[in-house]
C-alpha cells in the first residue's frame, strides 16, 4: 500500500487525502484577509477537521498572479501567531506552505509535519531540511510565482523531468521516497493548455517511476475559471475545481489540495469508488 510519512506519523495512500488550503494572507486570489488573525484562522481549521479535511496547509504568502514577494521574516510574522494556536488544537498532519527554508525550519520547530515547498527549486535546501526532521516535503514544479508559459512547451515532457530530477535528488540527500510527495504545478509556469494536459495526461508524467505521494490543487484557479464561453469568477469555480481533481485523481493523485473542503470529500470519495471497481 502507497503512504506519505511525515514527522509525527504515516498517512495511507488507500483513499484520496484532501488537504484544506488555510490561507492567512491578505491578497490571496480568493480568500485573502478572511483567516488572517489566529481566531479567524482557528475557527476555519475547525471547520474543515469536521469536514473531513486529513491534511491542513498553512500559508502566509500569496503565490497568486501578479503578487508582490515578502520577505522571509515577514512570513513568519504572519505565521508564527497562527501555527501556536491551530497546532495547540488541531491533531491532523499540518503543512506549511512556503519557499523560504528558514520558515520551513521555524514552522517544523513549531510542530509542523509537512513542508509543502512551492519554490520549484532543488537548491534551496528545503529535501536537506525535511531529511534532517523525518518530515513529509511536497516538491512541486514550476514555483514561485503563477507566471505563464509560452503555449508550445511541452508541460508533461517538462514536469516528468522535473519528477526524475526531484527523485534523485531526495535519494542523494537521504530523503526516503516515502516523504516525498510530487506536485505537478498546476497553475504555475504553465499555460492553460498545459495546466490541461498535466490533469488528463498525469499517467505520461508518472510512467515508470518509483511510486510516490502525487498531489494535485487546482482549486479555483485561471485553468478551472476559464473552461467556460467567458472567465468565472473564483466563486463560481467549485464545480470545475471537483471536475479537474476527479480527473487527476483517477489518473493517479492521492492528495487533493482545496479551499471547499466538504464538496472535495464528497467528490473524491465517489471517485475513489469508482476507481476501485475498475481494478
Amino acid at each position: 500500500m502507497q503512504i506519505f510519512r511525515y514527522c509525527s506519523g504515516t498517512l495511507a495512500l488507500d483513499h484520496t487525502i484532501i488537504m484544506g488550503i488555510l490561507n492567512i494572507t491578505p491578497d490571496s486570489f480568493s480568500d485573502g484577509g478572511r483567516f488572517n488573525t489566529p481566531d479567524k484562522a482557528l475557527r476555519h481549521a475547525m471547520e474543515m477537521v469536521e469536514q473531513g479535511a486529513g491534511i491542513l496547509d498553512i500559508g502566509g504568502q500569496s503565490t497568486r498572479p501578479g503578487h508582490t514577494p515578502i520577505s522571509a521574516e515577514e512570513e513568519w510574522l504572519r505565521l508564527e501567531p497562527v501555527l501556536k494556536v491551530v497546532r495547540a488544537r488541531i491533531e491532523i498532519p499540518l503543512s506549511i506552505d512556503t519557499y523560504y527554508k528558514e520558515v520551513g525550519r521555524r514552522a517544523l520547530e513549531y510542530g509542523v509535519d509537512i513542508l509543502n515547498d512551492v519554490s520549484g527549486s532543488m537548491k534551496n535546501g528545503m529535501p536537506e531540511l525535511a531529511a534532517q526532521w523525518g518530515a513529509g516535503l511536497v516538491m512541486m514544479h514550476g514555483g514561485g510565482g503563477a507566471d505563464d508559459r509560452p503555449e508550445g512547451l511541452d508541460a508533461v515532457a517538462e514536469v516528468r523531468r522535473y519528477f526524475i530530477e526531484a527523485l534523485g535528488l531526495a535519494e542523494k540527500v537521504g530523503l526516503p521516497r516515502e516523504q516525498v510527495c510530487l506536485d505537478p504545478g498546476i497553475g504555475f509556469g504553465k499555460s492553460l493548455a498545459g495546466d490541461r494536459q498535466l490533469a488528463a495526461r498525469l499517467p505520461e508524467v508518472l510512467r515508470g517511476l518509483p511510486e510516490t505521494a502525487v498531489l494535485v490543487g487546482a482549486s479555483r484557479k485561471r485553468v478551472v475559471g476559464a473552461c467556460g464561453k467567458s472567465p468565472l469568477p473564483f466563486e463560481e469555480r467549485l464545480p470545475g475545481t471537483l471536475a479537474l481533481h476527479a480527473i487527476a485523481q483517477w489518473n493517479g493523485a492521492r492528495i487533493l489540495r482545496v479551499h471547499d473542503v466538504a464538496a472535495a470529500v464528497q467528490a473524491a470519495a465517489l471517485t475513489d469508488s469508482l476507481i476501485k471497481e475498475k481494478k
